[in-house]
């Protein structure tokens, strides 16, 4: 007797053997097939017609229905969708080492920052945002969301916006680039502006970013902000409590002002370290109603470690939000890379992977580690209202295969970048294709 995991009468199947599958990445663990090995499945992954059908174990390789098979040896490396980078700033990156000497907190970083922009021409940007993205590309992303700032503009954009949504066409079929404003909530008491910025954004293709942070009189502007998502079918994306400073009430208002709009699209609110601030009832209390708001919350670990608790010895504190609590109230959590070489991160790179790895040091995100991947990869996408990808049924073309045979080894880095499955397997020199 056979399962639909290990039967087919396809002439176009492709098995790969031997290989690993972290469960938390897969929609229907006991129908898929293959053997439990801690926090992942293995087996010999069936792809029928370029789409997986299933897993099968090693001892059941001669009940298999052949036919016409392709048969490639995986090695027992890890198969998984392609990354999402939720969070980063292309328009920004790689640019420290043209600035004068940076250091300090928050708002040293904005000051050096804008200063640079000076040297924002379209070639100047357009360079630096496709070394970012194809520094992700390698790092095995399908989706990206960039921030680009909006500064001063007006309801007009910047060139930066022009040159990321362009590079959103040009790079279409290598990548999702999805562009997000980095607008002040202040422009919100601007209705006319803030209506043409969501217009304009809706036209081309991006979530509506907003900077809250220091900002009177949040609660009437953010109530626009959902209005105008709402309006033109945006999804949401907030820098919000970027302080370790008490008393910040930013999170707690969005929470507030999604609840009352009762809005359906992803609102995703970064950074949110106003719950490292919190304790007892007090933090609970918030965390339940970003569980009732559906709001996701994303932690930016590199840059938040590198400005938070500036004092004039070393840092006690960290510039994390609380990734445990939120998870184990049912807050869908996600990881970014934030910042890479520029005034609020002199290092770093892009590359999702390596973010959730410093998550799980800062953030004490223990095993089974392979639970922590939805946080670069499925609840990612639908924090940024993006398809996502699981496992079963997958396209093979929009699956990865890492040098890489558990979790930790994936999560930990140093091993070469993962590769597109479907190059992988159409690739005459792979070992073991036969």
């Amino acid at each position: 007797m056979c399962t639909a995991a290990v039967c087919t009468g396809s002439q176009s199947l492709v098995v790969l053997q031997d290989v690993v599958v972290p469960m938390d990445l897969v929609t229907d663990v006991d129908g898929f097939g293959g053997d439990v090995r801690g926090d992942c499945l293995t087996g010999d992954l069936l792809i029928d017609d370029g789409a997986v059908v299933g897993l099968r174990a090693p001892r059941d390789r001669s009940q298999f229905l052949r036919g016409d098979v392709r048969t490639f040896e995986g090695h027992g490396r890890i198969v998984l969708p392609r990354l999402v980078e939720a969070h980063c700033h292309l328009d920004k990156c790689h640019t420290v080492d043209r600035l004068p000497a940076v250091g300090g907190d928050l708002m040293a970083a904005i000051s050096a920052q804008a200063d640079d922009k000076a040297n924002w021409t379209e070639e100047d940007v357009r360079g630096r945002a496709e070394r970012g993205l194809t520094e992700l590309v390698d790092a095995g992303c399908g989706a990206v969301r960039s921030h680009v700032d909006w500064g001063s503009f007006g309801a007009a954009p910047p060139i930066a916006w022009e040159v990321i949504t362009s590079l959103a066409k040009d790079w279409r079929d290598r990548v999702q680039l999805q562009p997000c404003p980095l607008v002040g909530l202040d422009v919100f008491a601007d209705p006319p502006v803030a209506e043409a910025i969501a217009r304009r954004v809706a036209a081309d293709g991006g979530a509506l970013g907003v900077l809250v942070l220091h900002h009177e009189e949040k609660r009437p502007k953010l109530d626009l902000v959902f209005a105008l998502a709402d309006r033109f079918g945006l999804a949401l994306d907030f820098h919000v409590d970027e302080s370790l400073e008490d008393g910040q009430d930013g999170l707690e208002t969005i929470a507030d002002a999604a609840l009352a709009a009762k809005f359906e699209g992803p609102v995703l609110c970064g950074h949110a370290l106003s719950l490292a601030t919190l304790d007892g009832e007090a933090c609970s209390r918030l965390i339940d109603k970003l569980a009732r708001a559906g709001v996701f919350v994303a932690a930016l670990p590199t840059t938040n470690l590198y400005l938070q608790d500036r004092r004039d010895g070393s840092p006690v504190r960290r510039g994390m939000t609380r990734l445990r609590e939120l998870a184990a109230a049912g807050v869908r959590i996600v990881v970014g890379t934030d910042n890479v070489r520029d005034a609020f991160c002199p290092t770093g790179r892009h590359d999702p992977l390596n973010a959730l790895a410093h998550a799980v040091l800062v953030g004490h995100l223990d095993p089974p580690l392979g639970r922590w991947l939805r946080c670069v990869a499925t609840d990612a996408a639908d924090a940024i209202g993006v398809k996502k990808t699981l496992v079963d049924h997958a396209r093979f073309e929009n699956l990865l295969i890492c040098a890489a045979n558990f979790t930790s080894e994936l999560i930990g880095g140093g091993l070469t970048p993962p590769e597109l499955l479907s190059e992988a397997v159409a690739s005459e020199g792979w070992s073991g294709a036969s």
